[in-house]
Formats: structure tokens, sequence, C-alpha cells
């Protein structure tokens, strides 16, 4: 059985949630901190507390919600306000629509669904919002309408759960090399391409590697925002999610060991490359053979703002790594624009290649 928990100040009774700025708990009403290591007490109490107990039968013969309607919505009722919060199976932190007081639901967190470690976060709303800013500003060709009307509908600091895998990896990958030599006399211009074939092996430890364990995250957006220093975790307690949403996992470990496998076969790709990266001009992995050992794995929280924006019936969706801030999101090309530049800037092929170029950088 899930119960809603929430902190509440000794001081005034306001809702006390973690502020980014001092990395405690804060009362935003009358700014009293909290080390974290003062509500561990409360933690063990609350996890200890047995549900409420009744029985009751029911005199209404009425309809219920079939199994799809219902959907796996839960209803649960605020501590401060009575109000009712509507959520899914799978939210485990969020706020009152009412009230807006922050609650944690304990039952989504505990025994094996609780996580292991934690990334709180180092950034607030205030940096979310600036960076956005930053973003549209320092791409070109975008709309000038849309730096001056889109608006933002919806930012929310979200904790993503994730599954850590640490293994060795032994690795046997085979490459193809190209050196390119060009030279010219007074009458051509040549190009000589020598291809070679390149072996490596060996060992590569993997430590901490990431793969997303909710469906409602974008993988390929989760992974633009990394790298998450792990280094700075802390064990997992559930007062970091008070003013924060958080979702448990609803990809298991098992379920996400193929992914780990691709990204940790990428990895070794990427490593062993960059041993021959300066000799040659080119290198690309052909064929690659993992045998994964002492694989293990653990749970985890990352710390990550999601913003959303309209303009002209669009919608755009853009991500910042709520602890070191990187950020991405697509943004509206000003194609008019874009195609004026490439003209002036250049002719012919020289033109194309220039607006090749523009569109990679944009995508």
């Amino acid at each position: 059985m899930s119960t809603l928990m929430d902190y509440k100040c000794p001081c005034c009774g306001g809702a006390i949630e973690f502020n980014t700025s001092v990395q405690k708990m804060k009362c935003p009403y009358c700014d009293t901190e909290f080390e974290m290591e003062a509500l561990l007490a409360k933690d063990e109490a609350l996890n200890n507390m047995q549900p409420d107990s009744a029985s009751w039968e029911s005199e209404n013969s009425g309809a219920t919600f079939r199994e799809d309607e219902a959907g796996g919505m839960k209803v649960y009722v605020c501590n401060s306000c009575g109000g009712e919060i509507v959520a899914d199976e799978t939210t485990a932190a969020t706020s009152c629509p009412y009230c807006d007081n922050p609650v944690v639901i304990k039952g989504n967190f505990a025994g094996e669904l609780k996580p292991d470690i934690v990334i709180p976060f180092k950034l607030d709303k205030k940096a979310a919002k600036e960076a956005l800013k930053n973003h549209i500003n320092s791409k070109k060709f975008i709309p000038k309408i849309f730096k001056d009307e889109n608006h933002i509908d919806e930012i929310k600091g979200v904790y993503v759960p994730h599954w850590l895998f640490n293994c060795d990896a032994d690795a046997q990958i085979s490459y193809k090399g190209d050196i390119i030599r060009t030279w010219s006399d007074s009458k051509y211009n040549y190009t000589e391409t020598s291809v070679y074939d390149i072996y490596r092996s060996g060992r590569i430890k993997i430590d901490s590697l990431p793969v997303d364990g909710s469906t409602k995250m974008d993988d390929d957006l989760m992974e633009s925002i990394e790298p998450f220093d792990v280094s700075q975790a802390v064990d997992f307690q559930t007062a970091y999610l008070a003013g924060y949403l958080a979702d448990k996992y609803d990809v298991s470990a098992d379920e996400s060991i193929e992914r780990a496998n691709e990204r940790i076969k990428v990895s070794a790709e990427e490593a062993f490359k960059s041993t021959v990266d300066s000799v040659y001009t080119g290198v690309h992995a052909e064929n690659s053979s993992m045998n994964v050992q002492n694989g293990s794995y653990r749970y985890a929280l990352y710390p990550v703002w999601l913003l959303n924006t309209s303009w002209n019936g669009q919608k755009f969706t853009f991500a910042m790594n709520g602890q070191t801030g990187k950020f991405v999101g697509d943004l509206p090309l000003d194609k008019s624009a874009f195609w004026k530049a490439v003209a002036a800037l250049s002719v012919g092929l020289g033109g194309l290649i220039y607006a090749v170029m523009w569109l990679i950088a944009l995508l």
C-alpha cells in the first residue's frame, strides 16, 4: 500500500523541500534550513509504520472502472489541504495541484524499488530558464518571431530512473583505416586513398554506464544530456525528492541489458579507435566481438529539467542536465534566412557543402 509523505517545517508548519543553492532542506516560508541527515530518522520511522486498516463493504451496486479505463491511475489525499492527487502507478514524487504541497509516494520507493543512489539537483528552475534563453540566442537562423513569441508552457524538475551498469569487457575489434593524400601539377589535381585493415583487442572497464529506466522519457534525449558525475551521488533519501517530480522505473534491469550491451560495444569501439585516430584520415569499425565479465548494476535517480514551449502551433521539448547544466532541444529553422546566407557566402558545390554542414549543426 502506498502512502503520501511530506516534510513539514517544525517552526512554521510550511512544506519544506530540497534547495539546490544550499544543498539542504529549506523552508520557503521562514527560511529555516535542515541538514539531510536530520531527516533520516523520519524516513526510517515512516518506513516502519504500518498502513491504516479497516474493513468495509459497499452498498453501491453501480458499475466500476474497467481495468483498461483505470489505466493504472491512483488517487491520493493531500496531507495539507485534503485535495485529491491523481497519479499513475509509476509516479513516486509530485505536488498537490491545489496547494502545491510537495509529496513523496512512499510505497513506490520501498523494498526492491528503492534506489541505491541519487544525484541531487545542483541547478534550479531559474538556471533552466536562463539556459533555454541562451540556447535559443546561440543558434543561427532561428526565426526572430520565435524568439519574441515563444513562451514556456511547462518547466519541471524530474528525477529520472536509471540503471547503472558496471563490468569488464574483453573486446576484439577490426577497423578500416583510410589515408588520403592529395597533390597537384600544372594540369591535374590528384587524390590517392590507401585503405588499411586495423585490429585491436584488449580489456576496457565500464563504470556506471547509464540506461534510462523510464518509458516516459525519450532515450535519445536522456543520453544527449550526459554525462552525469556519479562521484557526486549520495545514498538515496526520499527527502531529496521533495519539491520535484520523480518516477520509479518501469523498464527493469533485465529489460535494460540489451541497451547496455549496445552502449558498452560502442564505448569499446570508440576507446580503441582513439589509439589510431591520429595516424589515419578516417577510421570506422567493421566487426567487433565483446565478452562481458563481472557485470553488476545499481538503481539510480538522475536530475533533469524538462521544458516545453509552444509556437506557431508546434510544441518544442528541451532537457537540461540538473547537475551540469548541459542543455539540448530542437529549434525551428528560418529557411529563407538560411538559404540567403548560403547564396551570399558561397556558390555552386561550395555552397552545397556549406548548407549541409549547417543543417548537420542544427540537428
